[in-house]
């Protein structure tokens, strides 16, 4: 393992509950509905099998096992997939590196990689988690992968009142090179731009690509409304305006998480 995924492994046994990440801020409460919403659309009939690569504790893997699919999961983090494989209903969990899975090839009727990609910096690291999507995935499936887009830590700071002059260095800074400092927060990551991920999937030879934002350009003002008196009303809007918008070019990138969804290619 190298440093960087002992960092994160760290991060997220230690510092970070990733099983109480979805319940808690907007932002959250979003990505979640949003990303259920996006799966039931782009995911094949439940039945399907569906390998969910750095799924984490294993909330969006439990959802999916409830809707009928067989669902398998693993992530770096023992004890994300302990706790996966302790819930209800358990998960079929094991502990893997998104870049060497253990499975073999064409197994898998779709792959989700919900977390991996943003938490590996180098574009290598993340073509070749791509590419062990692809291959564990039958010919003709789909693979999903999330990425976190290049704005969403400032709009978030902005959102909440806690845009400085050190955050604005920093947003300045993500514009080139989209690398984030672990010091202002969060672990190892890279955020991206839309036509990076479209690229990126296509470089492995995923076709038919389509990016959707997940929360939608309204997701900021649902974390502004937070405490106030129309935080329900402008919730209900945000999750209106993320449907309506999904994939509409002008908007994407204003979501927090990008979700891009491309097919297989047959022989």
């Amino acid at each position: 393992m190298d440093t960087h995924a002992s960092d994160i492994v760290d991060y997220y046994t230690r510092h970070y509950r990733e099983d109480q990440r979805l319940t808690g801020r907007p932002q959250a409460r979003l990505e979640w509905i949003r990303t259920m919403q996006l799966l039931r659309d782009l995911l094949p009939d439940p039945g399907a099998r569906v390998l969910d690569i750095g799924g984490g504790t294993g909330e969006y893997a439990r959802a999916l096992v409830v809707a009928g699919y067989d669902v398998r999961l693993v992530d770096l983090v023992p004890s994300h997939v302990a706790q996966a494989g302790d819930g209800h209903p358990p998960v079929d969990a094991r502990v893997a590196d998104a870049r060497a899975l253990p499975d073999a090839d064409d197994t898998y009727d779709a792959a989700l990689l919900l977390g991996p990609l943003y938490h590996l910096v180098r574009r290598a690291d993340r073509l070749q988690a791509l590419r062990e999507a692809a291959r564990v995935t039958r010919p003709g499936g789909l693979v999903v992968a999330a990425a976190i887009s290049r704005f969403a830590g400032p709009l978030d700071a902005a959102a909440t009142g806690r845009l400085d002059e050190r955050l604005l260095d920093e947003a300045r800074a993500l514009l080139s090179d989209g690398v984030n400092d672990p010091r202002l927060g969060f672990t190892h990551a890279y955020f991206h731009r839309v036509e990076e991920i479209t690229d990126e999937c296509s470089a492995v030879g995923l076709t038919d690509i389509v990016v959707h934002g997940v929360e939608g350009p309204a997701w900021t003002a649902a974390e502004a409304a937070a405490n106030g008196p129309a935080r329900d009303a402008v919730f209900a809007a945000a999750v209106d305006l993320a449907r309506v918008y999904s994939s509409e070019p002008a908007l994407i990138a204003a979501s927090s998480h990008l979700l891009a969804a491309g097919r297989v290619p047959a022989p």
